[in-house]
């Protein structure tokens, strides 16, 4: 059985800690900007002691007002700076991965990639030896993208083993004008990270997978192996319980 990573937010994971170590579950921890303000090196030390049995761990990095594809270059550094924090916190936690948000908004950049991928490499740049000297990738998440064009083009850019797609179900399900085949034959090679929630198309829900639209069966049958990293994004314990046991029995199927 996979054990998938489960999604939570450090500002609550002392409230969820007792059901974390009974069921020994794998993480992925959010650091929102407030939490870094504030966060500690003891602090992170004392997380880590707190899970005793060692799970497999991953981090989602702050987002809100952030742009790594910023023209305003004093947004720029301020996303830098923030990246730069939760790298901190990386180095202590030691995580398989760190998700990022792509930045990309067809709207804000009025349809002209070019203006988004050029500053997406000045910021990547910076992170990508740090990367690879830790051995955490960095795996960029779809949000608002329609297509999976201008993630492609950012992969190639980049091209590093230790950059790629974490592939989030509830945004694809928002926001793709394109099928789901057409997103993991472009991305495929690039994606070694999934994020797993479900909607009803309408509204980021996050609820339990097939309690949505999202067609989780043919995701598993147009991938050609099992060792993604799997985080769940359910947001609430009951839905996390029940997207882990649907999970698997759609990954044991394959």
């Amino acid at each position: 059985m996979i054990k998938p990573h489960i999604h939570v937010p450090y500002s609550k994971f002392y409230d969820y800690l007792n059901i974390i170590r009974e069921e020994r579950l794998n993480l992925e921890i959010y650091f929102d900007s407030k939490s870094l303000d504030y966060i500690s090196k003891d602090d992170l030390l004392k997380l880590k002691k707190a899970l005793f049995y060692e799970p497999s761990l991953s981090l989602h990095a702050p987002f809100m007002d952030l742009s790594p594809g910023a023209v305003d270059s004093k947004i720029r550094e301020a996303t830098i700076e923030r990246f730069n924090q939760i790298f901190d916190v990386a180095e202590v936690l030691e995580p398989k991965s760190i998700v990022f948000h792509s930045g990309y908004d067809k709207w804000k950049y009025a349809f002209k990639v070019n203006i988004w991928l050029e500053n997406s490499l000045i910021t990547w740049e910076k992170f990508i030896k740090r990367a690879e000297k830790l051995k955490i990738k960095i795996a960029i998440e779809n949000i608002f993208e329609e297509e999976p064009d201008s993630l492609k083009i950012l992969m190639e850019r980049v091209s590093s083993s230790y950059f790629g797609i974490c592939f989030d179900t509830g945004h694809f399900n928002l926001f793709s004008k394109k099928p789901l085949d057409e997103w993991i034959y472009a991305l495929n090679k690039f994606i070694f990270e999934f994020h797993l929630h479900d909607n009803r198309g309408k509204f980021d829900e996050h609820i339990a997978i097939g309690s949505g639209v999202f067609d989780f069966k043919r995701l598993i049958n147009l991938l050609d192996k099992k060792d993604y990293l799997y985080t769940i994004e359910s947001h609430s314990p009951e839905e996390v319980f029940k997207s882990i046991k649907i999970f698997n029995e759609l990954i044991n199927l394959k």
